[in-house]
């Protein structure tokens, strides 16, 4: 019978996880050790059960109701992972990156359609990338990035911590964004991230945006990639990587990983991931690994 731990996330800034909340849930999981990870914010319940881990997270979901908490279901055994690949817009920082360029020239809301629509699935990331990159051609490329940079991203709650505590703990960190590498190799570098793949801006003599982006995109499929190249250069077992996304394009990443983690995700995303995380910050990935709140690093 493996064993499982079940564990309720509440987003830091509104701490739900309390004595009444953990007294409804250890209602439905009779007989497992509790520990509390961080009090009014994470708690766990490990147990020996042959339910499936969906069917214990509803019977969870439904003990507690309404309240804004993730109910999140991992086997027990191998939850501290040596990787982390996750990608950066919308997950990383809390903007898309090509949105904000656009908005320079005044075609945010144009391109942040498009930007939504592949998101979700609806449309192929690779010519829908195409597409936004065109409109941004003239764009003097230095100051228009440092600019974006410097006064529109902003890191996500958590990130530093997650980062930091998993490299502290021997993980090796990877950012790998369908973005591009001139906001990549900037936010890599300030959470300590190992290393970081995205696509490149091309950029001309006059030190203008060309309107194209480096062929082949980094796709979907390139996430994959990255992670299964990564397995096999460190010599890891599937099972020892976490991933984290919240787009179409991260989720063959997503399930391929040994757990993958869609955050704050696009609905076909959440539904498909392992683990949701709709309420808490970045250091909830940390909690789905066990972490305590007196093991987690700053940043």
């Amino acid at each position: 019978m493996p064993a499982l731990a079940a564990v309720l996330i509440a987003n830091p800034n509104e701490p739900a996880v309390d004595a009444a909340l953990v007294m409804k849930a250890a209602q439905v999981v009779q007989g497992a050790e509790v520990r509390m990870l961080d009090g009014g914010v994470a708690a766990e319940f490990v147990l020996d059960s042959d339910l499936a881990p969906s069917t214990l997270r509803r019977r969870l979901q439904l003990a507690i109701g309404s309240a804004p908490v993730d109910v999140c279901v991992v086997p027990a055994e191998g939850r501290r992972k040596t990787l982390l690949i996750a990608d950066m817009d919308s997950t990383i920082i809390g903007q898309e990156c090509i949105d904000e360029l656009a908005d320079r020239v005044g075609l945010k809301d144009q391109v942040a359609g498009v930007t939504e629509r592949a998101m979700r699935g609806e449309i192929a990331f690779e010519p829908a990338l195409r597409e936004r990159v065109a409109l941004l051609k003239g764009l003097p490329a230095a100051d228009t990035i440092a600019a974006v940079l410097d006064e529109r991203i902003t890191l996500t709650p958590g990130a530093r911590a997650l980062v930091a505590t998993m490299r502290a703990n021997g993980a090796y960190a990877a950012l790998v964004s369908g973005g591009f590498t001139a906001f990549t190799e900037e936010v890599a570098a300030r959470l300590g991230f190992d290393e970081n793949r995205a696509n490149v801006l091309e950029i001309d003599g006059a030190g203008l945006l060309t309107g194209l982006v480096t062929e082949p995109i980094l796709g979907r499929e390139a996430k994959l990639a990255a992670l299964n190249e990564l397995i096999a250069a460190k010599g890891l077992d599937r099972s020892e990587t976490l991933a984290v996304g919240d787009g179409a394009n991260d989720l063959a990443m997503l399930q391929a990983a040994g757990l993958g983690v869609a955050y704050h995700a696009k609905p076909a995303v959440a539904e498909a991931a392992h683990v949701r995380i709709d309420h808490g910050d970045l250091s909830a990935l940390l909690y789905l690994q066990g972490y305590s709140a007196d093991e987690i690093e700053a940043g």
